[in-house]
């Protein structure tokens, strides 16, 4: 598919159009609702944005971070999550996964089987959603966004 340059067509063909959480404050309430619908009791998301320095295609999809900080006599924790600013315009089931795999790293920090069994608890189609995103990503190398 790569070779014949029809990826494009394919997944524009499965998936027409991009997710509407352009902004990163839709972007943050599109975490929260995934992690109230599924991971209630996981500690709270403090940030949720798109990061201009994240190079997908060498790096990663999309980071975790747990910052702990000393404040007086207190111990403030916080989770932060960044997408790469290239998932600002794909389809939504993309986002999703993304979003769902940097979730399930509040519970499950390495990729072991009970990560991956909270994935697709949380999407179904995590593994398929999955290969096409990093399908997307290899066409994305090659060619040109899509989206």
């Amino acid at each position: 598919m790569l070779d014949a340059n029809s990826v494009s067509s394919w997944l524009l063909q499965r998936y027409p159009e991009a997710h509407a959480y352009g902004s990163e404050k839709a972007l943050y309430q599109f975490a929260q609702q995934l992690k109230n619908q599924f991971m209630r009791s996981s500690s709270p998301i403090s940030k949720v944005i798109y990061d201009d320095k994240i190079h997908v295609v060498n790096n990663a999809l999309g980071l975790h971070t747990f910052v702990s900080r000393v404040q007086g006599s207190k111990l403030k924790a916080k989770n932060e999550i960044r997408i790469s600013s290239l998932f600002r315009s794909v389809p939504e089931p993309f986002l999703r996964m993304i979003l769902v795999h940097e979730l399930a790293h509040l519970r499950e920090k390495e990729h072991n089987k009970a990560f991956y069994k909270l994935c697709t608890y949380m999407e179904p189609s995590y593994h398929q959603l999955e290969f096409e995103v990093r399908l997307y990503l290899a066409h994305v190398e090659r060619y040109e966004g899509l989206w």
